[in-house]
């Protein structure tokens, strides 16, 4: 399985589908299905339950998975970039870095 552009934590923009332009932060970021969870973007209905946490039950807002392919990460500028990777020369590891202003992406 190839390495995703985007982690946990990263702020992306939606580049397709119904949420275009929505921007949000990353919270949870599944490989095998190649979804990522972001904050405050394509949120969906859930029936609940009556359960200790929520003890009415109801339909409760939340947050679905949206392929990786439609999102597009946020540099630090607040534009959108490409993302590519590179050897650092000080550590030899491999670091994302924006294919935009070429800057190192942590």
């Amino acid at each position: 399985m190839n390495k995703l552009h985007i982690k946990k934590g990263d702020n992306v923009i939606v580049i397709a589908g119904d949420h275009k332009g929505e921007q949000g932060k990353v919270m949870i970021v599944d490989v095998e299905k190649q979804r990522a969870i972001v904050e405050g973007v394509n949120l969906v209905s859930k029936h609940t339950k009556p359960n200790t946490e929520n003890p009415k039950g109801g339909i409760v807002k939340k947050e679905a998975g949206v392929h990786v392919s439609n999102l597009k990460l946020v540099a630090s500028n607040s534009k959108p970039t490409r993302v590519g990777r590179k050897l650092d020369e000080k550590t030899g590891k491999s670091v994302r870095y924006s294919k935009k202003t070429g800057e190192v992406i942590k």
